[in-house]
């Protein structure tokens, strides 16, 4: 008789996050051991990376598919298609006057003095936006009584012109969506090819703008990832394995598969998330303080926050090209998107972005990038262009021969050329000198993204300490530290690939909102104890659907404060059982503390509730970094010395090499190049660092 399986061998559960250069896997076995691979990834089709990747790691391993418990995916295919325009030819179906809303917007510009900016296109043109004769009253009574036939005569005009999907959204519809309920069943009945988008089923939440702004995003992004979602599936199945595909929502938590698939607008800060989940997983474990997030990889580089051991998060950000940040104080710039997500910001800063010389004579870097296909120029895949890979080559702080493990062939030779030509020679400057320039412009605009969610948000970076992750954010965590005057970073274990460790760390979450518009001290015991009790009966019966009984399902409340007559809201979670003891209008007080430590002052003026909000948490068991284990093989690399140029201006030091599996935790002094599969971390000269119990490096600056 064969051997039993070994107790971790059954339970096998994937991370993957899909990146602009690379898609990164990780697998976790028996919740302990951590295994990594890095394929190119595919950017016209995402989910082939996915396979080929999932194909090589179960081989390797010798892992039977039927092991694998789950598969999380963190997936760019929603914010990808709204940046290529590539969603579904969309509609919008609305009440009578209410045409022109995605246009009128919050009438405001991110860039008070550009005259030459533009509103972003809306994704659903004017000429397949109707009016109909429908409407409900503040109060929820109805008005004028919807005629289902004009909404189906009207569909039929808009399939006719090919339209592929439709956004319901009728005003006052968040009080009572009988007209929505009713106009979507008919649509879909009339035409079941056709996607349907009503708004109560995603954003059932006061403010027209936001409300159709969400409901058109969703409806543009059904074909695209309902598409890559059942063909993923297929795929996936197909080798074998029968685990549940779970998709990273935009606030870090997870929702199945077929949630993602008709309600993407919740998933399309999906990538970014993972490893912010996986930072509060780690100052949690840890005690390492707040922390500002810093992820940067091939494309770009993000920016967040950790506070008290959970990460920031928003109700509402929009999506955008260049800087996109979810700020309260800069709107209009892109797509409104009124759903949960991890306050991130995001520059066109990374490995392979591309510098070039502008107009004016002037150096610049991003938002441009090699991506994955050619990559930069030291890959030598057709690309003569520098990047900040080429940059980061020139100087010595990359293995001029392969990267990923030795699974990537360099040519640095290609790098210095691509840097001399179109670089060096046009400013007169020495290739060195041109690496640096380079390098610097990336790490002022990277430290721009975390001013955003750290200045910008009342909150001081030098009382923080950075956690620097992707395949670049321990490269240039050190440099950026300094610009924002931070002296401790922290490289996780997996660096590289810390997005998809971090997936592993998550708990399903699903969100559920109740419009209310009460003065605070309105909110009555009688009255608010309900609501709180249909809530709950809603969240409990939505993760009962996917497995998680009463031992496994955590209730979170929180409400949306604002000082009466503003238009903008604050998220205050609260206990219920406290809060009815205490009487609601105590959360005042935790308002006017959030309110002044996010903008600097708050008055005693009095205050309403917008929203009621529950987040429904199901949990299970789930990676724990404070007692994981790191393949031995990812942590290999290069023992010996190289030069490397720390400072401009200054000749090359003799830089030692380091695999990351052999720092320990005694304090050693820099300058060092710490090696793995998936990353590398650059200690300058002025800095020291060690390894925590697990593996973390902690760089300390002088």
């Amino acid at each position: 008789m064969a051997d039993a399986p070994a107790p971790e061998a059954l339970d096998v559960r994937i991370g993957i996050d899909i990146g602009g250069t690379f898609t990164d896997l990780v697998l976790s076995r028996g919740g302990r051991t951590l295994f990594v691979n890095k394929t190119s990834s595919t950017p016209a089709d995402p989910g082939e990376a996915v396979i080929t990747g999932l194909a090589e790691m179960l081989e390797r391993l010798a892992i039977e598919p039927g092991a694998v418990k789950e598969i999380v995916h963190g997936t760019t295919v929603g914010s990808n298609a709204i940046l290529q325009r590539k969603g579904a030819k969309t509609a919008l179906i609305t009440t009578k006057g209410f045409r022109d809303v995605l246009e009128i917007g919050r009438i405001r510009t991110p860039e008070m003095f550009n005259l030459a900016w533009e509103k972003p296109e809306p994704l659903a043109p004017r000429r397949y936006r109707r009016e109909i004769s429908e409407r409900i009253a503040a109060d929820g009574s109805v008005v004028t009584a919807i005629d289902l036939a004009e909404v189906v005569a009207v569909c039929g005009e808009l399939v006719a012109e090919g339209v592929e999907a439709v956004a319901i959204c009728f005003l006052n519809s968040y009080v009572n969506p009988v007209h929505e309920i009713a106009a979507a069943a008919a649509v879909r009945e009339a035409f079941p090819e056709l996607r349907v988008t009503a708004s109560y089923e995603v954003l059932p939440e006061i403010k027209e703008y936001e409300r159709t702004s969400t409901t058109v995003v969703n409806a543009y992004l059904l074909p695209e990832m309902q598409t890559y979602i059942d063909r993923l599936r297929r795929r996936i199945a197909e080798l074998g394995i029968r685990a549940p595909l779970q998709v990273v929502a935009s606030n870090g938590g997870m929702m199945g598969a077929p949630v993602a698939a008709r309600l993407p607008v919740f998933a399309v800060a999906s990538g970014p998330a993972g490893g912010v989940t996986g930072a509060a997983s780690l100052s949690g474990g840890f005690g390492y303080g707040d922390l500002i997030i810093f992820d940067m990889g091939g494309t770009t580089a993000k920016a967040s926050i950790v506070e008290n051991g959970q990460a920031a998060l928003v109700t509402e950000y929009e999506f955008r090209d260049g800087i996109s940040s979810p700020s309260r104080f800069i709107k209009g710039g892109g797509y409104m998107l009124k759903v949960p997500a991890v306050d991130i910001a995001e520059v066109g800063a990374g490995g392979g972005s591309l510098a070039s010389i502008d107009a004016g004579g002037l150096l610049t870097v991003g938002p441009a990038s090699a991506g994955a296909d050619p990559g930069p120029a030291c890959y030598a895949r057709g690309n003569d262009r520098p990047t900040v890979t080429d940059a980061n080559m020139c100087l010595g702080y990359l293995n001029p021969e392969a990267l990923a493990g030795g699974s990537l062939p360099v040519h640095r030779d290609r790098a210095i050329e691509a840097m001399r030509r179109h670089v060096a020679i046009p400013l007169g400057l020495s290739i060195e000198e041109a690496a640096q320039g380079v390098r610097q412009i990336a790490n002022v605009s990277m430290a721009r993204a975390i001013r955003s969610v750290t200045v910008e948000r009342g909150r001081d970076p030098r009382d923080m300490t950075i956690v620097a992750f992707g395949g670049g954010g321990p490269l240039h965590a050190l440099d950026v530290a300094r610009i924002l005057g931070v002296n401790r970073v922290i490289a996780p274990i997996m660096s590289g690939v810390f997005s998809a460790a971090g997936m592993l760390t998550a708990d399903v979450e699903h969100n559920f909102v109740r419009a209310v518009q009460k003065k605070i001290t309105d909110v009555e015991a009688a009255w608010l104890s309900p609501r709180l009790e249909d809530l709950a009966a809603e969240g409990l019966t939505v993760l009962a659907e996917e497995g998680y009984g009463d031992d496994g399902v955590e209730l979170r409340f929180a409400a949306d404060l604002r000082y009466v007559g503003q238009s903008s809201e604050l998220t205050i979670p609260f206990d219920p059982q406290a809060i009815l003891a205490a009487g609601f209008a105590s959360l005042a007080e935790r308002f006017y503390a959030d309110y002044r430590s996010t903008y600097g002052y708050a008055t005693g003026e009095p205050v309403e509730v917008a929203a009621l909000r529950l987040t429904a948490i199901g949990r299970a068991e789930r990676l724990a970094f404070q007692t994981a284990k790191v393949d031995a093989a990812a942590t290999r690399g290069l023992s010996g010395t190289r030069m490397v140029h720390f400072e401009r201006g200054m000749p090359p030091v003799s830089t030692r090499l380091m695999a990351r599996g052999d720092v320990t935790t005694e304090p050693q002094q820099g300058p060092a190049v710490i090696e793995s599969y998936d990353t590398t971390i650059v200690v300058p000269p002025d800095a020291r660092f060690r390894a925590d119990a697990v593996g973390n490096v902690i760089i300390d600056i002088a």
